[in-house]
């Protein structure tokens, strides 16, 4: 029997258009372990959504996971009683873990990841009158935060090639009322810190580190949320250090860490406690021992899952540099490691006759392979008009500011972009590398019958 080596686009193309010859074997020469195209049926035939088989008929790994450890954790939490962090240890044992984790002198547990970046912003005195530089291509918790300190949110445009905010922009945006610059580790990969840091230096002013979605991402080697002034950080269930709800905020400053703690418990201060009454202002944040119960749980195993999550990134980042139309997310030289809570990359129709990408997504999704398209420009969501037409902030911003505001704060490389990204969980990265092969063999499968796919959707 003839035995001829084709590539893997050469296999898609000769099964998906039936010229395989009967009596003549293929072989195809990929990476060690990775899966052979086509053997599982994954890329061979039509797409699920024009009647063929899907890809995948199995579940990516589940999410959140627990194990015994996790349950014997939260159990021992539960029958000691001591519920709040108050009473018990567990929290305060927790941030210890999670500082020396980071390489940072003080971490302070809250309740969420959005109220860790409240009181960053109320330990800065950001208020009324102050503007916050923010990337406008993320979550909305980054900016609900500034919008409760009454400040405004002045976005600074994406770099369209890493999703992150554009540092080469950042310079033109800083004016006589920056009070902090906010920018966001997204979904696992990190922002140009260096950049960051330095203008930050020039103009004396406070870097906060939005790491909810990065969680032991690394720039030059130094975890991020330990670089900038403050560092934010979430555990919510779909995130990849997970206890349901949570948060922590990281500071290696003492005067910081004095306003945290204290910000996050009533206002009482950190060192006299109750003995002398309520020496500042403050609100009740506190971590619950059953949150750091599961997180210290959960970090038993956290860096193998980041080890295998960021293998088969990197085996996905491989095997579609054959996929023209689909470019994942760059990463800057100096982002020395990158967690992968979201794979970012985007999409060309172009390269898929046209299919639109709400097209190319209900297809992939019938192949039994999730993604989303990620997030739609913060600049532009209805809320913010409605904020800035609210009686506190008409008192605070007159008619003019408001409308210099409105005219500087476009971002055409956010809305470029916010037409064009896909985001595959981290789900899909926690399995094997044959789940990220048929992933990307359900995507060449759908390039090649896109014009029809085209035509039903």
């Amino acid at each position: 029997m003839k035995t001829t080596s084709l590539s893997r686009r050469e296999f898609v193309m000769a099964t998906a258009s039936g010229t395989l010859a009967s009596g003549v074997a293929y072989s195809t020469s990929s990476s060690p372990g990775v899966p052979t195209p086509g053997v599982s049926g994954s890329i061979s035939g039509k797409p699920a959504i024009l009647g063929g088989t899907p890809a995948r008929t199995e579940p990516f790994p589940e999410w959140p996971i627990y194990k015994k450890v996790d349950e014997e954790m939260f159990l021992d939490s539960l029958r000691e009683k001591k519920w709040c962090r108050l009473y018990g240890t567990i929290t305060t044992g927790f941030e210890k873990k999670w500082a020396e984790a980071l390489g940072a002198k003080h971490v302070t547990g809250v309740v969420n990841g959005t109220n860790a970046l409240y009181a960053a912003l109320s330990a800065l005195e950001v208020g009324p009158g102050d503007e916050v530089i923010v990337p406008p291509y993320t979550f909305v918790a980054t900016v609900n935060a500034v919008i409760q300190q009454f400040a405004l949110p002045v976005f600074v445009d994406t770099d369209i090639e890493t999703q992150q905010i554009d540092p080469a922009k950042l310079e033109g945006a800083i004016g006589p009322n920056t009070r902090c610059i906010l920018p966001v580790h997204l979904g696992g990969n990190v922002a140009n810190m260096g950049e960051i840091m330095k203008v930050a230096g020039q103009h004396s002013i406070p870097v906060v580190e939005d790491a909810c979605q990065a969680h032991f991402a690394e720039w030059n080697g130094q975890k991020v949320g330990a670089i900038g002034d403050i560092g934010c950080f979430s555990f919510q269930s779909s995130k990849i250090l997970p206890c349901g709800e949570g948060g922590a905020i990281v500071t290696s400053r003492d005067d910081l860490y004095d306003r945290i703690h204290s910000f996050q418990n009533n206002g009482r201060d950190r060192l006299t406690g109750t003995r002398e009454g309520y020496q500042h202002q403050g609100t009740n944040l506190r971590m619950t021992e059953f949150q750091a119960a599961l997180l210290t749980a959960q970090l038993t195993r956290f860096e193998e899952q980041c080890i295998r999550r960021e293998q088969n990134a990197r085996l996905m980042d491989s095997l579609l540099k054959e996929v023209s139309g689909i470019e994942p997310a760059r990463m800057y030289k100096s982002c020395t490691r990158n967690t992968y809570y979201i794979y970012m990359a985007r999409y060309d129709s172009h390269h898929f006759a046209g299919l639109t990408r709400s097209g190319f997504l209900r297809a992939l999704r019938r192949e039994g392979i999730s993604c989303g398209a990620g997030y739609q420009p913060l600049n532009k969501e209805p809320f913010l008009e409605k904020i800035f037409n609210s009686r506190p902030y008409r008192r605070l911003y007159s008619p003019e500011r408001m409308k210099r505001y409105r005219e500087e704060n476009v971002c055409p490389a956010t809305d470029e972009l916010s037409g064009q990204g896909l985001f595959f969980s981290q789900r899909c990265l926690l399995g094997s590398e044959q789940d990220v092969s048929q992933i990307v063999g359900a995507i060449e499968r759908i390039q090649i019958h896109a014009s029809e796919i085209a035509r039903v959707t």
